[in-house]
């Protein structure tokens, strides 16, 4: 009923991925989600992204940060980290997706996203076929509308656990 907004794998950070073991697999793109997943939300890039970064680089990413937020907000982000971005993405919508792959040159078959809402991130990125991880949000506190969604989640978040014990 829900395996829609089910992650293929969730994660404490985006900051805790093992990256080397993606590309192994053969992955050769991500799509990042910026608020909540890389830093606390409306905050700048942060050292220890620009070194995630610089690392997802010498192990033969391209990246690009995908956001429903404006360009004031992503492109400076992206500056700082040295990604390609995609600013109104209009997530869920799987053209948004699709746009970040063509700008970096990437396909659904070597393409993964990580991000820490599962009804827009998660959704939207299995609709385009995706391989999907799921973070915790970095910071608790957040607009009105996420702290609703985030009430849903903890829902969907429970039939997901539910499933994943039984296989």
């Amino acid at each position: 009923m829900f395996y829609k907004f089910y992650p293929k794998e969730r994660q404490e950070s985006a900051y805790q991925i093992d990256y080397a073991a993606l590309a192994a697999k053969g992955y050769r793109g991500i799509l990042f989600d910026i608020d909540n997943t890389l830093v606390p939300h409306g905050a700048p890039a942060t050292p220890e992204a620009a070194v995630l970064f610089e690392k997802l680089r010498g192990l033969g990413f391209r990246t690009c940060l995908i956001s429903n937020n404006h360009e004031p907000r992503v492109k400076p982000f992206a500056e700082a980290v040295k990604s390609e971005f995609l600013c109104d993405a209009h997530k869920p919508s799987v053209r948004g997706y699709e746009a970040a792959m063509t700008r970096i040159g990437t396909s659904r078959n070597n393409t993964l996203f990580v991000g820490d809402q599962l009804f827009t991130d998660i959704y939207g990125a299995n609709r385009t076929g995706l391989y999907t991880i799921l973070v915790h949000p970095i910071h608790p506190k957040e607009e009105i509308q996420i702290v609703m969604k985030r009430k849903l989640e903890r829902i969907v978040l429970h039939f997901y656990q539910r499933q994943e014990k039984n296989s």
